[in-house]
């Protein structure tokens, strides 16, 4: 991973401990990224992804005003987005599988856990950047692909093929 170059990358860190945001944005400088934005609140943070249009927004879950949920619901589907596909990592401290859940259901690419570590913060930014997952939009989300396991893990009806196919077969008979 050392053959990465940061420093054109974008990013913005949101969270309402000063001191966290403080810590994420030494590891990133450590990485070489020289273009850091930083919000403290939900607020804060929708206007900075509004004006700054980051590559990726580092995003805490609890705080003041709007949530990291609620900006990463608007991130994915507000017209005044600037980029809806921009990857999120969600850190947080709330880990438990309904939360891991609710951020991915709220188009988050990759979660993060606190207390971080660099090679945390270097995994999670590689991961976005090397494994980008194809981005889905249905009636009632629009964000990541939610799969993470290999398709032939998954033994259930393919609902994407089902639902494709009569749209295709419409369109060949116009």
């Amino acid at each position: 991973m050392s053959g990465y170059r940061f420093e054109r990358l974008r990013v913005l860190v949101v969270d309402d401990n000063p001191h966290m945001r403080k810590l994420v944005i030494t590891i990133l400088q450590a990485f070489g990224v020289v273009h850091i934005f930083e919000a403290c609140d939900g607020d804060k943070a929708w206007s900075a992804v509004r004006e700054a249009n980051p590559d990726v927004v580092i995003l805490d879950w609890m705080m003041a005003g709007l949530n990291g949920l609620e900006v990463a619901q608007l991130i994915r589907t507000s017209p005044q987005t600037p980029n809806p596909f921009v990857p999120v990592i969600m850190l947080t401290g709330y880990t438990t599988v309904d939360k891991v859940r609710a951020a991915r259901d709220a188009g988050i690419n990759e979660f993060l856990a606190k207390p971080v570590s660099v090679k945390a913060v270097m995994s999670r930014l590689a991961a976005v950047i090397e494994q980008p997952r194809p981005y889905v939009r249905t009636k009632s989300y629009f964000g990541p692909c939610r799969r993470r396991r290999g398709q032939d893990e998954y033994k259930g009806p393919e609902r994407r093929v089902l639902a494709a196919e009569p749209s295709t077969v419409g369109a060949a008979a116009n």
